[in-house]
């Protein structure tokens, strides 16, 4: 599974961010093991309050685990994965928090440790910890038998369009699709040698070629969303001077922006309206099978939890009442009958728990099996809605450079709708 860590601060954002529901379709507290406190925002509470005992601001070191798309992972699998990742980095038998997510037919987990060491109140440094769990994360690719990705073989079968969060987080709020995005940045990069061949390139998308006031060089789009290409080419700014040449040269973000506000007319953006309203459209009919299926999971999930919590309290019951009290009891001990007795009722509490995780495990691999089924049909018109817009990039790079001569716009995301028989629409890119 691929392993990200940090180390960090901010423990009330993290927790809000681990037991945020709205993004996520299911989210359980797996373990909360090592402190006063039995919630998630107690227990992070008490590593900063630890730290401030101490000169650490990042007092927290957080990883994410993601199995591959097209495995099914049982907890145990988790719960390796962290005690190798602690013993790895020396933070064995630190406090800690996992959290499971699911979204979208996946389920990930996350873990929080405390950095700081009670004892000798101070940090535990964590030297090459990226290094440390890509060793862990290839190792378990192996152990499971999953398909190692390329990234891992040699670095340079790494994904190109591997994306920052600060990048991400600039497409989401641009609401375009951060792959898309980086792809024909790096497309235009590769097919042009000069800056008026990359400056026409990426006009083809309705970019337009700018100064940036910090950034250096930067592509201003048709909403006047800035990106800066350094980040967005995952290229060096002395890369970009040598074949864009001086930045002095080029329009500042507010003149592109003044000149694609002239060309940008309001048909064209009452077009572009259009075409995302008629996604949602048929984006609607699975956002409510998904809304329902989660509904429905949730229920069965408490409903699973409710019948194991009954069953316990019967169980537990019998297992106090082959205890013997009194006179009786005293009898028991001296016998050796009463060791017998709580040897086989710590049996059987051990096979309850066995029994009872594998319930749950089971109900979970369905319902997971259940929603991959679905995103199937979700990721099909997910793909749709980025050609489709792709498509009106296009038409609106050619518009720009028409001078207001309105094109004829290709309306690719419905004549494909039409050409296809499909059992139902797809959620929009927001989703």
């Amino acid at each position: 599974m691929i392993l990200k860590g940090s180390q960090r601060g901010g423990a009330k954002q993290m927790a809000v961010h681990l037991l945020k529901a709205d993004e996520n379709e299911h989210v359980e507290v797996h373990e909360v093991s090592g402190f006063s406190s039995q919630n998630v925002h107690g227990a992070l509470q008490e590593i900063y309050a630890i730290s401030r005992g101490t000169q650490c601001r990042q007092f927290m070191f957080s990883v994410s685990l993601n199995p591959p798309e097209d495995q099914v992972v049982p907890v145990e699998y988790f719960e390796y994965a962290l005690d190798r990742i602690q013993e790895k980095l020396g933070l064995t038998g630190q406090p800690r928090v996992v959290v499971f997510h699911e979204k979208e037919g996946r389920r990930h987990a996350h873990c929080i440790w405390s950095r700081i060491d009670v004892e000798e109140m101070k940090a535990i440094n964590l030297p090459h910890y990226k290094l440390k769990l890509n060793d862990v994360a290839k190792q378990l690719y192996l152990q499971y038998g999953w398909n190692l990705p390329k990234g891992f073989i040699d670095k340079q079968y790494s994904n190109p369009l591997n994306f920052t969060r600060e990048e991400w987080q600039q497409a989401k709020r641009a609401q375009e699709d951060h792959q898309v995005v980086k792809a024909l940045f790096k497309k235009a990069w590769e097919v042009s040698d000069s800056r008026d061949a990359f400056a026409q390139a990426i006009r083809e998308y309705g970019f337009t070629l700018a100064r940036g006031d910090r950034r250096g060089y930067v592509a201003v789009d048709y909403k006047g969303e800035v990106y800066s290409l350094s980040r967005w080419t995952n290229l060096k700014p002395k890369q970009l001077k040598e074949r864009l040449g001086k930045l002095d040269k080029l329009p500042s973000v507010d003149e592109a922006k003044a000149e694609i506000a002239k060309r940008m007319t309001d048909v064209l953006k009452t077009y572009v309206e259009e075409i995302k309203q008629q996604s949602q459209q048929k984006f609607q009919p699975l956002r409510r099978a998904a809304n329902a299926m989660r509904d429905n999971h949730r229920l069965e999930r408490e409903r699973l939890k409710k019948e194991q919590e009954d069953r316990w309290k019967q169980e537990e019951q019998k297992r106090i009442e082959r205890v013997p009290r009194g006179f009786k009891g005293i009898w028991h001990r001296i016998t050796g009958t009463y060791q017998k007795v709580r040897t086989r009722n710590e049996r059987e509490t051990e096979r309850c728990i066995t029994r009872d995780r594998d319930e749950k495990q089971a109900l979970i691999t369905r319902q997971l099996q259940e929603r991959q089924t679905l995103q199937v049909k979700i990721n099909v018109l997910k793909h749709e809605h980025r050609e489709a817009m792709l498509n009106i990039r296009l038409d609106i790079g050619r518009y720009m450079q028409m001078q207001g001569k309105a094109p004829e716009l290709t309306d690719t995301f419905n004549s494909n709708s039409r050409q296809k028989d499909r059992t139902g629409p797809d959620f929009g890119p927001e989703m």
